[in-house]
């Protein structure tokens, strides 16, 4: 019951999570939150907190699993569970995170899971005031012609603050003097561009040398600074400035671009000669970044690599370079260097959420949830995210190139235990690179499959008086399910005929279906029966199936031969009386005997074991016909005694035995019986009805001395009733158990035989006295019967 009602629960908290993954889909959508944090903040410091804008209490942020994420594989923010504030992970440097670009955002994500939820938020960091103006060259040289008229203004080296806003480069002062004053211009960037005006002409005759000092003042409270030495040298006149062929140079650069390699050329050209005529080259107005990138060749202009470039870093330089000749004059061009993107990063993965484990049977199940990422930029950035086809899974897109993988149909462990899915992200470039991610997922087992019998119906064999406890035979289940779902318990299940002992003929061992017989059976009360058994499984709910076993009882010779006639019950022999004149094969009695037995243990054969004139009387073997061997003379003794025995065909034989009592008559003439194989053949009819017709012809002369013999014999019969034994038959019916179970029964239905009542006396006795139907033997049978001495001798006949 637990295990179902937490199926149950299981599944209803699944669908509420679906529901809720399609809301926070939703509401991914929709304008981010903004936060702000000063930069340099110790970790652990507070931002905000976050259980106003999630709507969520305290106890439900644990339970919901809310955690924060972003790109990359840095968490620079964590969100307390206990409290719902965000906190700082680390110290933000808003100068390395985004340096001169003013707002300075960090986006990140709210993960909620349970149902699965995302909530965009920026952090901005302000900035402080944490670094001074820096000028990169601390002696800036100026070289002045003494023809310089004033009012001429020079462009000198701009100081660096990696500041922005108020807390950036704001103002330079310059030391007083008499010679120049500082003015300052806005470029159209936003940068201010000191600049020296010459306030009278220089004499170089007078001072050839003036030393300055420029300070560059940011906004910050306090405000910081920095110094550099203006040395301004007074120069001969010089006339003519150099030129540059052009104001602006635009090139291409790969970034895996070799270090050494050229980038530009620049070229100028100053019409002077001699020492005002040598044009050297220098960068102007650079940045340290430029100057750790690129370097110039003063003498031929030529602009070469120093260092490896990163379009994902930067993706465009601005140089300024100056052509300065001998004299102090100096022209200025532009040299606007692209980075061109190449494909060298591979995507980023981040795992958010991972199960590694869920039960077979369910649908729609999140198994993961993450996001992807690629520095590069174009086609090169552009991502495309996918798991193999053939898995009962799918990828889902959600915000931000965050994905969910989700089951599409329910999972059979009994089909396949564990699966590993691996995710591919491939990017578009050229060449295009790849990631993979390899997720190992386990199915738990439900108790979904019931036990299987390795058969449907179960046939045993069981010879009768066998001993108790013997080991029968086996039943076999098996169940697909693992663990405590697969273990099978063995058991008997009710059987359908409430009449049937099954409780006291078979036990069954629970554990291996090892079927026991509890004691002897006996075929001749129980030749077969049915049970079935039923195998359960452990798991919840259990489940069970079921098999018929049906128990064959084999028979074993067990039972002797039982004489139904003639009976031997300690009455009255009964007497058989046979005329002189019978024939030979004349049937004098037959012996009924039955075997409780079954099959060949059912077999009878019967044979004359002692005789008191051998040679005289036959016994059939097959069914047990006692006839006259030979023609009966005035020698014969008038009583004889017959021992016949019934034997059976089982292994070993048993056996049991009759007396047949004979007695000879005279004058009592009766049609003979011919064996019973001796079939009467359509083609000897004819000689047959001839003797017929003769005989009735006769009939008439001879019809008063055929009804005087009669009378005769019939009151010769009468008087020696006194002595002669008469058959007792038994009252009541024979045993219900003693019936011919082989169908070779001693009954034969060839022959009736006319009963003869005795009045007078208290129980009712029958005498087989003859054949109501005579059969005639063949008359070539009749003779081979006579010529077969064999038939006289022999206890059998074939």
């Amino acid at each position: 019951m637990e295990a179902r009602e937490g199926k149950e629960r299981f599944l209803k908290q699944r669908q509420v999570l679906i529901f809720f993954v399609l809301l926070g889909i939703a509401q991914a959508g929709s304008a981010p939150r903004h936060y702000s944090v000063a930069e340099e903040m110790e970790s652990g410091s507070f931002v905000a907190n976050l259980l106003k804008d999630l709507g969520l209490e305290v106890d439900g942020l644990a339970a919901r699993g809310a955690r924060v994420v972003s790109k990359g594989k840095k968490t620079r923010l964590h969100l307390d569970r206990q409290t719902g504030d965000l906190l700082l992970n680390e110290k933000l440097d808003r100068e390395e995170l985004c340096g001169p670009t003013e707002p300075c955002v960090l986006p990140f994500q709210v993960l909620l899971e349970n149902p699965l939820q995302f909530f965009q938020a920026e952090l901005r960091i302000r900035d402080i005031n944490d670094h001074s103006p820096v000028f990169l060259d601390k002696e800036i040289i100026l070289k002045i012609s003494e023809i310089i008229t004033p009012g001429t203004a020079f462009l000198i080296e701009c100081a660096q603050d990696l500041d922005v806003g108020i807390n950036g480069l704001q103002s330079y002062t310059i030391s007083p003097n008499s010679h120049v004053h500082l003015k300052l211009q806005n470029s159209s960037d936003g940068i201010i561009l000191p600049q020296l005006v010459l306030d009278k002409a220089l004499d170089r005759e007078e001072q050839s040398e003036i030393m300055l000092t420029l300070t560059a003042l940011d906004g910050g409270t306090p405000p910081r600074s920095g110094t550099a030495l203006v040395r301004i040298e007074v120069l001969d006149i010089n006339d003519n400035a150099p030129e540059f062929a052009k104001l602006l140079y635009e090139v291409q650069v790969l970034e895996n671009s070799p270090i050494g390699s050229q980038v530009a050329m620049v070229s100028a050209r100053d019409l002077d000669i001699g020492a005002y005529g040598e044009i050297s080259y220098v960068f102007s107005q650079a940045s340290e970044d430029i100057r750790k990138t690129f370097r110039i060749n003063a003498k031929s202009g030529e602009l070469l690599l120093t260092q490896k470039l990163d379009f994902e870093s930067i993706q465009s330089y601005t140089l300024n370079i100056q052509a300065i000749d001998g004299g102090g004059l100096s022209g200025s061009c532009v040299v606007l260097v692209h980075v061109i993107d190449l494909n060298d990063n591979p995507p980023e993965l981040t795992m958010s959420t991972l199960i590694n484990e869920i039960p077979e049977n369910l649908q729609e199940t999140v198994i993961a949830v993450f996001s992807v990422s690629d520095p590069d930029s174009g086609d090169n950035g552009r991502m495309v995210c996918s798991i193999q086809d053939h898995l009962p899974f799918f990828l889902k897109p959600s915000v931000e190139n965050f994905y969910t993988i989700m089951t599409n149909t329910a999972l059979d462990r009994e089909m396949r235990s564990e699966y590993n899915i691996t995710i591919t992200v491939t990017d578009l470039g050229t060449p295009r690179l790849k990631t993979q991610h390899n997720i190992t997922l386990l199915v738990s087992d439900v108790n979904d499959n019931a036990p299987a019998f390795t058969q449907t119906a179960y046939t045993l064999f069981l010879r009768e008086n066998n001993n108790p406890a013997l080991h029968i035979g086996s039943v076999s289940a098996t169940d697909r399910d693992a663990g405590a779902n697969a273990q099978l318990t063995y058991s008997l299940l009710p059987p359908h005929d409430p009449r049937l002992p099954l409780a006291s003929l078979v036990s069954i061992n629970a554990d291996n279906g090892h079927l026991f017989a509890l004691r002897a059976l006996d075929f001749e009360a129980l030749q077969a029966f049915e049970f079935r058994v039923g195998a359960t499984d452990r798991g919840s709910p259990a489940l069970s199936s079921q098999a018929l076993v049906r128990v064959q009882v084999l028979d074993a010779n067990d039972n002797a031969p039982f004489v139904l006639y003639p009976l031997q019950n300690g009455s009255a022999p009964c007497t058989e009386l046979v005329p002189r004149a019978a024939e030979p094969g004349y049937l004098v009695s037959k012996v009924v005997a039955v075997d409780a037995d079954s099959g060949q243990n059912a077999w009878l054969s019967f044979q004359l074991l002692k005789a008191t004139e051998p040679g005289l009387f036959g016994v059939w073997a097959h069914n047990g016909e006692v006839r006259t061997a030979r023609l009966l003379s005035e020698r014969d003794a008038a009583k004889h005694r017959l021992l016949v025995l019934v034997k059976d065909n089982g292994e070993p034989a048993l056996s049991a035995s009759v007396t047949l009592h004979v007695l000879l008559v005279d004058g009592f003439s009766q049609p003979y019986l011919p064996l019973p194989e001796a079939a009467a053949d359509p083609a000897q009819a004819h000689p047959l009805t001839v003797y017929l017709v003769i005989a009735l012809a006769s009939v008439s002369s001879l019809f008063l001395f055929s009804v005087l013999a009669f009378i005769a014999v019939r009151l010769c019969r009468r008087s020696r009733a006194a002595w002669v034994g008469g058959c007792s038959v038994p009252e009541g019916h024979l045993p219900g158990h003693l019936v011919d179970v082989s169908g070779t029964g001693t009954l034969s239905q060839s022959y009736q035989y006319e009963v003869c009542l005795r009045g007078g006396s208290g129980t009712s006795e029958f005498k087989f006295l003859k054949p109501i139907l005579p059969n005639f033997l063949a008359p070539g049978e009749e003779r081979a019967s006579e010529a077969n001495p064999s038939f006289r001798n022999s206890s059998e006949f074939s």
